[in-house]
């Protein structure tokens, strides 16, 4: 919960504005004078916009968003023409625009919502005139870009034209626009791709040094430039400001994050591996180790997500050094349920489809295994939130697998919470689990839910991290899990439950804090695995 400022530049002087209940966001219309900003509900969603006059005008309710689904987003366009106000719930999505120029009339529907039809909008210029961009699911789940000529009227769906359409191997995951291109980002192949589409030149794929790394634009800097910013790190390379040329495609290293101490990219392996699930489906896996422990079974720390459609694309660390100057290895499944393979890969692991997190974790472990990159007693398995309940059901399902496991923030009372419709963000959530007021819902989720699956087995060296003040994973359903292991587990391994009272659902506070959390599970993991 945010509380709001405004510094005027002239003087320096910073005012307070008393409003409660924001959620951090503010939109300046372009008269520098009126502020669009956004109030939370009880559950914390961002559900009502309001607009503010600096000269103390009272704040004035602009857009109401009733259905618990929907969040509320205000952001400018790139052209910094339009103020676009993006109402979206899981699935379906719906955007108001309005002239910046002009901030006290009211925003106008774009397209209003259908159920699953997801689009967002942008404008800037094509072919040197002023456009609407729209990225829109309507032709297939990879979504395919429209554009719509500006006549000084928002248009309506019956004027949007095709410009890029859908296509089944790549996913248009977002687009930024300057005066002179427009920018792609891309999902190729479980890879992000930027492709850049300068004015009156050919297109082009940004070229890259590492097989497998995340990558994004970071700033386009101003509307008329001829070059953006990239943000570009692989797991053996620290993130790097790339300055991209958009006429060209030259590249600038402008900023390498730095290593302290000795340190050398090429003195560790990088790659991408594929696993089999049981349906025959293949999994990507990055991977790092230290050069010369490749070749051998090491211990190893494999994390996984997969939900939401979010892509854990490789990142650096500068902590997980620590891990691979041991010899231990490092692994990121991208088990379906995330995004690395496009929407079908989201969808073929969400809902009815869930049991493929679990499946495809699972096999990206007896890969790693029947490779002879580790062994089960020499694999520590990692994950939080959503992840937090993949690594619940996966130790259910194969606890001798695995050697340890840590469950940070972990969603593992999914039923129970998914019941209790008061609880922050349960509504919401619908679209991504279900809702278990319906039977086979119901059924669907309690055969893989962490809590009620726990049987009487031997399960490995487990560490569960909690957050008091975690609105988005209660505390208690870790205390509940935890509760259940020690009650009905058969084996004598550590069992350890930390509740951070300090902490929310990213954690505690602080860059040192975040240091120490993770020497934490290091420390855990090298003490079950007899690390030095």
């Amino acid at each position: 919960i945010y509380t709001l400022f405004v510094k005027e530049l002239s003087n320096g002087r910073v005012s307070e504005l008393e409003f409660q209940d924001c959620d951090g966001s503010m939109t300046w219309a372009n008269d520098s004078l009126t502020l669009f900003f956004g109030e939370l509900d009880d559950t914390h969603r961002p559900h009502k916009l309001l607009r503010y006059r600096l000269d103390g005008t009272a704040a004035e309710e602009v857009f109401n968003e009733p259905d618990g689904r929907f969040f509320l987003h205000c952001y400018r366009s790139s052209s910094e023409q339009q103020l676009l106000l993006s109402l979206g719930s899981k699935t379906t999505s719906e955007v108001w625009a309005l002239d910046a120029a002009q901030p006290q009339q009211a925003f106008t529907c774009l397209a209003p919502r259908v159920e699953d039809h997801e689009y967002d909008v942008d404008h800037g210029t094509l072919n040197g005139e002023w456009a609407w961009f729209i990225r829109t699911n309507r032709d297939g789940i990879n979504f395919a870009l429209y554009t719509a000529v500006d006549t000084g009227v928002a248009p309506t769906e019956a004027d949007w034209q095709n410009l890029i359409p859908h296509s089944d191997s790549t996913m248009i995951e977002g687009m930024s626009l300057n005066v002179g291109a427009m920018t792609l980002s891309l999902r190729v192949g479980g890879l992000p791709v930027i492709e850049v589409h300068p004015q009156d030149l050919p297109s082009y794929r940004v070229q890259l040094p590492d097989a497998a790394y995340s990558l994004h634009v970071q700033n386009s800097l101003e509307f008329v430039s001829e070059r953006i910013r990239l943000r570009y790190e692989a797991l053996n390379r620290p993130a790097q400001i790339r300055q991209l040329e958009l006429d060209s495609g030259e590249q600038k290293v402008l900023k390498e994050t730095p290593v302290l101490g000795p340190f050398d990219a090429d003195a560790y392996v990088s790659q991408r591996l594929w696993a089999t699930a049981p349906d025959g489906t293949q999994v990507p896996i990055s991977l790092v180790v230290k050069r010369e422990a490749l070749g051998q079974p090491t211990p190893l720390y494999l994390y996984g997500y997969g939900a939401y459609g979010e892509s854990l694309d490789p990142w650096f660390s500068h902590a997980r050094l620590s891990l691979l100057d041991r010899g231990v290895a490092f692994a990121i499944a991208h088990v379906r349920g995330g995004g690395e393979l496009g929407e079908a890969w989201y969808r073929a692991g969400k809902q009815e489809h869930k049991h493929n997190t679990f499946s495809d974790f699972i096999a990206c472990a007896e890969h790693l295994i029947d490779n002879g990159f580790t062994t089960s007693a020499q694999l520590a398995i990692s994950g939080g939130s959503a992840g937090g309940l993949l690594i619940g059901a996966v130790l259910n399902q194969r606890p001798e697998l695995f050697g340890a496991a840590i469950a940070e923030v972990p969603f593992v009372d999914v039923l129970n919470t998914m019941l209790d419709p008061d609880l922050p963000l349960t509504v919401t959530e619908y679209d991504e689990w279900g809702n278990p007021e319906e039977p086979d819902v119901y059924e669907r989720i309690k055969a893989y839910a962490p809590y009620e699956n726990v049987t009487a087995q031997a399960y490995p060296a487990t560490l569960v991290i909690a957050g008091y003040n975690d609105s988005r994973v209660q505390y208690w359903e870790a205390a509940k899990w935890v509760a259940k292991l020690r009650a009905t587990k058969t084996d004598t391994n550590p069992l350890l439950l930390k509740t951070e009272l300090g902490a929310g659902h990213g954690g505690m506070s602080g860059r040192y804090q975040g240091l120490r959390d993770v020497a934490l599970e290091y420390a855990f993991v090298f003490k079950v695995l007899g690390i030095a």
